[in-house]
């Protein structure tokens, strides 16, 4: 399938592209490069420098592309700045993919594959989270990326344009040449790692008085490469509709801090932080319709396997993707 990626040079992007390279499809990239890395760009795929936010020429290159479905990675994801700027996440997360939308509309693309998140569901009171679980994000990134959600339930009522939004939860882990390299770093496990390659004191664990066994905040990680997988499995979902990824294996930060310190041999030193505002206690993924529909089965469901692809990753390429 001659596929799109749009948002390619990203983290989660890049691995994608290189699992649908690897499964015979046939990649374009398309990045502005503006939280991207031109080397995370998987050298057998044709790659395309451009805003999204220029709608003409989105529109343009999808026409000329003649693509089959395109893989919509390009957003801005960092929470704390969505509350300071929530104008430049509506304008990207929203605007700008409403124009990824008009151009698979007009070049006669028949699937989206949309990257979504956990964020839509805010801080819900039931868990596992479902797909019938209410929707009620906290924060602007949330918001847009719900906001886009329902972009796609309409351009699939009106002009059948089919679609899957994968929300995930906590993206971890690396392949062998693609791994997490943001600035800054906002992420649980790449910090943890930075401890150990000697590049933090420490690692600060925001709060420990949860109601959780050990008083500290319960996430599920899910692997990249099972996402790439539940990606790539999406473009020939049975219907247009909304998928949740995750293990269902909810690890506390302090399961995830000692299971670095099995991994790398560092004893990375920890220390307890007051709680940052907005953290639930608990976000575990009830992921039974993806596994159900799409035939997806996560791979990587021990913590230990994320981190050390991670790890080998990181010690690889010790400053991320600068040379």
């Amino acid at each position: 399938m001659k596929i799109l990626v749009a948002g390619g040079a990203g983290y989660i992007g890049s691995a994608c592209t290189e699992y649908l390279i690897d499964n015979g499809h046939e990649v374009t990239v398309l990045d502005a490069l503006i939280t991207g890395h031109r080397d995370a760009v998987d050298k057998r795929a044709n790659f395309i420098e451009g805003n999204f936010a220029d709608r003409d020429f989105i529109v343009k290159t999808v026409m000329q592309g003649r693509f089959e479905a395109i893989m919509h990675f390009a957003a801005f994801s960092l929470v704390g700045e969505s509350m300071k700027d929530p104008g430049k996440y509506f304008r990207n997360n929203l605007c700008a993919a409403v124009n990824i939308a008009d151009a698979a509309v007009m070049g006669g693309v028949r699937t989206i594959v949309f990257s979504s998140t956990a964020a839509t569901f805010g801080e819900p009171e039931e868990m596992p989270i479902t797909e019938e679980t209410p929707q009620n994000p906290i924060n602007p990134y949330g918001e847009s990326k719900l906001a886009f959600e329902k972009v796609l339930k309409w351009y699939n009522k009106i002009h059948g344009l089919e679609y899957a939004a994968l929300r995930y939860f906590n993206a971890a882990g690396a392949s062998a040449n693609f791994g997490e390299d943001h600035n800054p770093e906002t992420h649980l496990i790449p910090i943890i790692l930075q401890v150990a390659q000697g590049k933090r004191d420490k690692i600060m664990i925001y709060g420990n008085d949860y109601d959780t066994p050990d008083g500290t905040c319960i996430r599920d990680y899910i692997h990249i490469l099972d996402l790439a997988q539940a990606h790539m499995k999406a473009l020939n979902a049975p219907r247009s509709g909304h998928f949740n990824l995750g293990t269902g294996n909810g690890l506390s930060v302090k399961e995830i801090v000692n299971a670095a310190r099995e991994v790398t041999g560092h004893p990375i030193p920890a220390e307890i932080a007051p709680r940052r505002s907005g953290d639930p206690p608990r976000l575990i993924a009830g992921s039974e319709l993806a596994k159900r529909e799409l035939g997806w089965k996560p791979q990587f469901e021990d913590v230990r396997l994320i981190i050390e692809s991670a790890w080998k990753w990181a010690q690889k390429y010790p400053n991320g993707y600068t040379k």
